[in-house]
């Protein structure tokens, strides 16, 4: 017998298989569809809590399908990779990636935050003696569309490098597409509202730089923290908000450190200068470097390829003008497979520094992703991008008068 899987809107044509025994949530996943067909499994059940309450250090995660694929907002027949195996990606659902992340996990707390008519949720992760340590920095990690605060917190590993380092690892949640009904993935992905008009047709409708802004506020009354340093980061959709958040928040925003997402910034506009540190991949079918429409076709996705995106090179450059730097690119080097390009010479010493690397797909680098490559191309460990975007961001500290 052949069971067919069903998206949304369609019957994959070649996501049929012989049944086997379904997963906890009474799904089956295709291990033979070649094409990129949006085929998802049942959507979670308002039983299975996005936020569940911690368990001894640990959190357990039922239906909660919530992947980092940035843009792309569904989930892919062919589950599997080659780069992960089934274990891990079982983990990786569960929210229990590795052993050792209990113990990290415990030192996890999740608050909310009212924006306007909306609660939003954020999740913060405390290095061990921070009570006893001076003002610490703040990283704010942004998630990739469709994704969550959880899952960027497992794909990145800046929690892990929270705790070896000494900041505070912030992260925000996005609020679904429709915030009337439960957020899953791929049926009702969280997004940022980047300024594409990608998935919100208002720039202020969700309000995510009021949530930024407010969050801000939060963290500067109930830790610890360094106003003075405060950086933001993301990933694909993530990354687009950290461009709008960079510009619109620029005086309380000490650099930014965007990944594999686009700016969709018409002018660059800042009141204070703001570093950036940029990284791709050169193989990245969703990102691509010289601009022009994503490497890729699934239902649902018109709007975006409707959306060319503009060559990178010609975002940098003007975030480069807008902080005071040379349009030129000087001290090029290329070292294993990672080439790097700086502006220099901004005001208050900033600097744009533009990262590529080689053979890169749509995966955080340094990192797995749990989607086939087929979908987001390869892994690299050519650059572990956290360690890169931490050791950018050290260098820099507001003036006393932000």
């Amino acid at each position: 017998m052949q069971t067919s899987l069903k998206s949304s809107c369609r019957t994959c044509p070649k996501a049929t298989r012989t049944p086997r025994r379904p997963s906890s949530s009474g799904s089956f996943a295709s291990a033979t569809c070649p094409t990129i067909w949006l085929c998802c499994t049942r959507v979670p059940s308002r039983s299975s809590a996005r936020f569940p309450t911690p368990i001894s250090g640990r959190e357990t995660y039922t239906n909660n399908w919530a992947l980092p694929i940035g843009s792309v907002s569904c989930l892919t027949c062919g589950i599997g990779s080659r780069t992960t195996s089934r274990t891990d990606r079982k983990r990786y659902f569960l929210g229990q990636q590795v052993t050792n992340r209990i113990t990290t996990m415990a030192r996890d707390r999740r608050y909310k935050i009212q924006i306007g008519q909306r609660s939003r949720r954020w999740l913060i992760h405390l290095p061990p003696g921070h009570e006893d340590r001076a003002a610490l920095p703040i990283v704010i990690m942004l998630h990739g569309g469709g994704a969550t605060a959880r899952s960027a917190a497992l794909e990145t590993g800046w929690s892990d490098l929270a705790d070896r380092a000494g900041f505070l690892a912030v992260f925000p949640d996005a609020l679904a597409r429709d915030p009337s009904r439960l957020a899953s993935f791929p049926a009702n992905p969280q997004l940022w509202n980047d300024g594409s008009n990608r998935y919100f047709t208002s720039r202020n409708e969700p309000d995510d730089i009021g949530l930024l802004n407010a969050l801000l506020d939060e963290l500067a009354e109930r830790f610890k923290a360094d106003m003075r340093r405060v950086f933001v980061t993301g990933f694909s959709n993530g990354a687009s908000m950290a461009f709008r958040a960079g510009m619109e928040l620029s005086h309380r925003i000490t650099a930014i450190a965007p990944v594999a997402g686009t700016c969709w910034l018409d002018r660059i506009e800042l009141q204070k200068p703001v570093p950036l540190c940029y990284i791709t991949g050169t193989a990245d079918p969703l990102n691509p470097i010289d601009g022009g429409p994503t490497k890729i076709i699934f239902e649902g996705s018109e709007l975006i390829r409707a959306q060319p995106k503009p060559p990178l090179r010609d975002t940098l450059r003007k975030w480069a003008i807008a902080n005071g730097c040379s349009d030129n690119e000087t001290g090029i080097q290329q070292v294993d497979g990672v080439r790097t390009e700086t502006f220099q010479g901004g005001l208050d010493a900033a600097e744009v520094v533009y990262l590529t690397v080689d053979g890169l797909g749509h995966v955080w680098p340094g990192g797995k992703s749990p989607l086939p490559e087929s979908v987001v191309g390869q892994p690299s460990d050519k650059l572990q991008g956290t360690q890169r975007i931490w050791q950018f961001f050290q260098q820099f500290t507001a003036p006393h008068d932000r």
